[in-house]
């Protein structure tokens, strides 16, 4: 499996499926880099007790904004810090803010993103209230236009710089090789801007043949356009990808012709219409675990540690 996402997340990840005796690659296809404008994020310090609600893109968007914090500065009593999803919001914790202030879909929601987010902040009174939107240089703007319709005040600050990879030797062989051998390689994407920085890395590439996994489903649609012959969309949740790419050694690597009358192999990677859930984890084996013991290795993978400031959830920030 190629993970893509920035160097900092992948690394947790690519552990966390290698304990699980799944062998994963990381070719980061963003590379996070400091904010374009620090003043602006010193001001959005200085004016954060006003704001009724602070939304944070993504976790690499929390852990560059929470490390400008000033010295001996907590977090606003009255203030409200919303994420797209779990891994945005243990960095928030992690960082100090209180648990009871993080606003975020729950663990088991079907996305994590803007959309599932705005379903538990729709109901609250946005009249005339303030909100900061922590994001990188560019991102989504719908849920900025959904509280402004809303009439708060919504105001955006860039905690960070979304750059175009710059591939080490490795990563340029990693590319080469999924690119001469597309069956043998997986890929795990959760961001539109990923897909198109591979385009620019590899112009004019076949992607026929390749195989993707996407989170959430709009993600796939950009890596069908791409060209990708087979693309699944997968639950978010560790359990999800492990039990997703373990079932990449079918396609991969068929083994010996089933007898007569045998069942036939279970499709390597699911259709877009039947996604990957921590449910079905719960009830596949994971190839490359040892015999007996896949269950519970894939669902082992939602303990282990948390990404460190940099990960990031499907909304992109």
């Amino acid at each position: 499996m190629i993970l893509t996402r920035p160097a900092a997340q992948a690394a947790a990840a690519r552990e966390a499926l290698q304990r699980c005796g799944i062998e994963a690659h990381s070719l980061p296809l963003i590379d996070i880099g400091p904010p374009p404008d620090p003043a602006a994020l010193a001001r959005a310090w200085q004016e954060l007790a006003g704001d009724a609600l602070v939304f944070f893109a993504s976790a690499n968007a929390a852990g560059q904004f929470l490390a400008a914090r000033p010295a001996g500065r907590q977090w606003p009593a009255g203030t409200l810090a919303a994420a797209p999803g779990p891994g945005t919001a243990a960095a928030l914790r992690a960082a100090g803010v209180p648990a009871g202030q993080v606003v975020a879909p729950l663990a088991g929601s079907a996305t994590f993103d803007s959309e599932a987010l705005w379903a538990l902040l729709a109901p609250q009174p946005w009249s005339g209230r303030r909100v900061l939107l922590v994001r990188g240089e560019q991102g989504r703007e719908w849920l900025g236009e959904q509280l402004q319709a809303a009439g708060a005040t919504v105001r955006a600050v860039a905690a960070y710089r979304r750059l175009a990879p710059r591939p080490d030797d490795a990563g340029r062989a990693l590319l080469q090789r999924a690119l001469a051998r597309p069956r043998q390689w997986l890929w795990h994407f959760g961001s539109a801007e990923a897909l198109r920085n591979l385009q620019a890395l590899a112009p004019g590439a076949d992607w026929s043949a390749s195989r993707a996994l996407a989170t959430p489903p709009r993600i796939a649609e950009v890596a069908r356009a791409l060209g990708f012959g087979q693309v699944a969309v997968i639950a978010p949740g560790a359990a999800a990808l492990a039990a997703a790419a373990g079932l990449e050694a079918s396609d991969a690597d068929p083994g010996p012709s089933p007898g007569p009358g045998a069942a036939p192999a279970e499709a390597a990677v699911r259709p877009a219409s039947g996604a990957v859930t921590p449910a079905d984890a719960a009830s596949m084996r994971v190839p490359g675990v040892s015999d007996g013991a896949s269950v519970p290795a894939a669902r082992a993978l939602d303990a282990a540690p948390v990404p460190a400031p940099g990960a990031a959830d499907s909304a992109p920030g």
